[in-house]
């Protein structure tokens, strides 16, 4: 089996700039992910929100991954 690293914004979703609340799912694109953990890897979803500006998008980017059945 095989860890991957997913980057969130522009990869599972589309994000204009820094406006998180307002990302859009790729719905096709998580469907892939998910058939890679069910087929029994590891995946790891990884972010750079909040790097630049030091807010903490934690809560919602859980959320939103958990709404978008990441």
């Amino acid at each position: 089996m095989k860890t991957y690293i997913v980057d969130i914004d522009n990869t599972i979703c589309v994000t204009e700039g820094n406006d998180y609340n307002n990302s859009k799912p790729m719905f096709d694109r998580i469907a892939k992910i998910n058939q890679l953990y069910n087929d029994g890897n590891t995946v790891i979803y990884w972010t750079a929100r909040g790097g630049t500006t030091g807010i903490d998008w934690t809560d919602k980017t859980y959320s939103q991954l958990a709404a978008w059945g990441c």
